[in-house]
């Protein structure tokens, strides 16, 4: 399964370009959710980089931290069972990063 579909990816980008020279930056919305499907992890992303494929959003490990995350180490990422890091395709959040902290 790939991490984004072609319209999510377009708007993690365009939402990365709104704010990437802004010293005001908008707090947009959560456009996907990607998820551990064997143990901890789950990660919320509002951007993404196009050039260096880092997004940005909040990461849900051990606790909850916004930031940047390398979608590459993410697609590698070797899990039990040969599972990988997965969207979640059901998820309807509409929320922006501080409203989920």
């Amino acid at each position: 399964m790939k991490l984004f579909t072609k319209a999510q990816r377009d708007k993690l980008i365009k939402n990365h370009g709104e704010n990437e020279n802004t010293t005001q930056p908008n707090e947009h919305k959560v456009v996907v959710k990607l998820f551990n499907p064997v143990g901890i992890g789950t990660w919320y992303l509002t951007e993404l980089n196009p050039y260096t494929n880092v997004a940005f959003g909040l990461a849900e490990i051990h606790e909850k931290e916004i930031g940047y995350v390398d979608i590459a180490e993410l697609e590698n990422l070797k899990l039990p069972m040969g599972l990988k890091i997965e969207r979640d395709r059901y998820s309807k959040i509409d929320k922006t990063l501080k409203e989920l902290l």
